[in-house]
């Protein structure tokens, strides 16, 4: 019947009705709390790329997108069916609001559960993640000031200008004897202790240094506002200059050996750099550490050639470093550091990290394959085994072989014959470990590659999601399938893990996002009197032997994916580290530089209020 035909007074009830039920409506809408039981990205997401939240919970039916004050809906979806998370039992559901693709700020609304913290939809979201990881090894300068026009509240004065720094005996050598004194300044502080060492440095620079070679231009845009963004080389590659030029110094210029690191006998307390003074030592040199520094040295070379007139020299000095540290390393082939062994033939007993690896075999393959793909000398290439079995590691400091795998893929064009004719071989292998990285993701509880298999928390596990995206990402450039996307999509999938999506819901990189860590284990960021702690800096995340390992009080589960707390005390799951921040850089940048790439085709219109 129409409206017309009802009587006058009818008519006003009914319209009375419904704005009361409208009015109740939108005060329950309203009255929804904040839920840190939806998980999501905190940052952002791309217009057109995949979207996802996920429900921890019973939570079921429909959910909503809507402006932050809660007044409009913008979009409404149905929740998934439930699934179990493998690892710890719980019950999830997933919003996917893929189709949306209007820019603006919004929240997720699960009547019932809440609302979560929010987030943009706009173009080049994650590029303020890129920069501000990137910028996140500015603050970990040793050697120079850093004033507030650079780092803001959290300029501090120069701390261990490693001007005098002691040549301890295990490292002795008729040109440098024990209590020589020698400079090895510049450097980053290696993790949140304020020490520096080769190992880690290595694939830390790898990595940085792979981001400019595989995406050289959108490299170019990327400002970080450190004192050398007014020159004419990139700031990703000038920063990466400031620890480069200290790995020069750790090499002995008699012999080509390097240091395996520069380092306090002992931990410092949480002091700020300036008011660390103890005495500093270079200590062993090392087959790992030698073989590290090479393989850097010789791909530094090929990044630094384009920039001869900024740096001149540079990538001379690079190269010949590189092979003196080789023709070491084929000299000293079992020179292992062992800090144990160590400290029991010499004094000062040393205690800090001692980055040990019982096999150089992939630091051996590593090496070649930069040295070769730089030099172009055949030599290097057979000097190895660059295939000693099927297994494609995800790199880490202890484990570079396929940092070389990486190398040989992006430098295919430029193989000579011998590297040309197993590029079949490096692409293969690469593609197949992204296969298999990817199998049974759409069934993980958070939707993403990251946590498939309680293995994934490990010490260091958000290096861990962010190298797992690399790897994908290389997949993606190698091929050209029709459904290459999805390594992709896969690989933004594990940068939404980073910002928030995950079993604690915590974005993990200091300063993103509205739940982030505000006690890392980082010296500046507890002894600074500074409420927030340094920004940009990835805290190492959940991590399923961290209770054990560190002691902290505050754990309160077991289950693997879910063991983090956010306690300066907590170094086995809240410190940070070079190595770390590292692949955030190259996944965040990555994406942003593929960002038109990353296109879901819609089934059908987004449903709008």
């Amino acid at each position: 019947m129409s409206l017309l035909l009802l009587p006058n007074r009818l008519i006003s009830s009914l319209a009375s009705f419904f704005f009361l039920i409208s009015s109740l409506g939108s005060t329950l809408v309203q009255a929804q709390p904040l839920s840190e039981a939806i998980r999501l990205n905190q940052i952002g997401y791309y217009p057109n790329a995949t979207k996802i939240a996920v429900m921890i919970g019973d939570a079921q039916g429909t959910f909503q997108l809507m402006t932050p004050d809660l007044k409009k809906a913008v979009f409404t979806g149905s929740l998934s069916g439930p699934r179990q998370n493998a690892i710890s039992g719980k019950t999830t559901r997933t919003a996917d609001f893929s189709r949306f693709t209007k820019t603006g700020t919004y929240v997720v609304v699960v009547p019932g559960l809440g609302h979560s913290y929010s987030f943009d939809i706009r173009p080049n979201s994650h590029r303020d993640v890129a920069i501000g990881a990137a910028k996140g090894f500015y603050y970990q300068r040793t050697a120079i000031d850093l004033p507030a026009k650079f780092a803001g509240q959290w300029a501090r004065p120069a701390g261990h200008p490693d001007t005098r720094v002691l040549i301890h005996p295990s490292a002795a050598s008729a040109s440098r004897p024990a209590g020589t004194v020698i400079s090895s300044s510049r450097g980053w502080y290696d993790a949140g202790d304020y020490n520096k060492y080769i190992v880690n440095s290595g694939i830390t620079m790898g990595t940085l240094l792979s981001l400019c070679e595989d995406f050289p231009g959108y490299v170019k845009t990327l400002n970080t506002s450190i004192p050398e963004s007014t020159n004419n080389v990139p700031d990703v590659l000038d920063e990466a200059l400031w620890n480069l030029r200290w790995m020069l110094t750790m090499q002995d210029p008699s012999d080509g050996g390097v240091y395996h690191k520069l380092t306090n006998a002992g931990f410092d307390g949480m002091v700020m750099p300036d008011k660390a003074v103890k005495d500093r030592y270079v200590v062993q040199k090392s087959i790992t550490a030698t073989l590290d520094f090479a393989a850097v040295m010789a791909q530094a070379s090929r990044v630094l050639t384009p920039y001869n007139r900024a740096v001149p020299g540079l990538a001379d000095s690079c190269v010949s470093a590189a092979v003196k540290a080789w023709n070491w390393a084929k000299a000293n082939p079992t020179m292992l550091y062992n800090q144990r062994e160590m400290n029991g033939k010499f004094d000062p007993d040393v205690t800090t990290g001692g980055y040990e690896d019982r096999d150089a075999s992939d630091e051996w393959i590593w090496a070649a394959a930069e040295l070769y793909v730089t030099t172009k000398d055949d030599a290097y290439y057979t000097a190895v085994n660059l295939f000693p079995d099927a297994r494609i590691p995800l790199p880490s400091w202890a484990q570079v072989r396929t940092l070389a795998y990486y190398t040989l893929a992006r430098s295919g064009n430029t193989l000579t014959a011998v590297g040309k004719k197993d590029l079949p071989q490096v692409k293969q292998r690469l593609t197949t470990m992204a296969d298999s990285l990817i199998k049974g993701a759409d069934h993980q509880a958070f939707h993403t590659v990251m946590g498939k298999s309680a293995r994934d928390f490990i010490w260091g596990s958000s290096a861990e999601a962010a190298n797992q995206g690399i790897a994908l990402l290389q997949a993606y450039r190698l091929t050209n399938s029709p459904n290459r996307s999805r390594y992709l999509h896969y690989a933004l999938g594990n940068l939404d893990y980073l910002l928030g999506r995950n079993a604690v819901g915590y974005s993990f990189l200091t300063g993103f996002g509205d739940k982030t860590p505000m006690h890392p284990h980082h010296r500046p960021s507890v002894a600074d009197g500074i409420e927030a702690p340094v920004p940009g800096l990835l805290s190492g995340g959940t991590n399923a032997n961290a209770a054990r390992q560190d002691k902290c009080p505050g754990y309160t589960t077991t289950n693997a994916d879910e063991v983090y707390i956010d306690a300066d005390c907590s170094y086995a799951s809240n410190e940070i580290a070079i190595n770390w921040n590292a692949p955030l850089v190259y996944l965040a940048a990555a994406l942003e530089a593929l960002q038109t790439d990353l296109k879901v085709n819609s089934v059908q219109e987004p449903n709008r209020q």
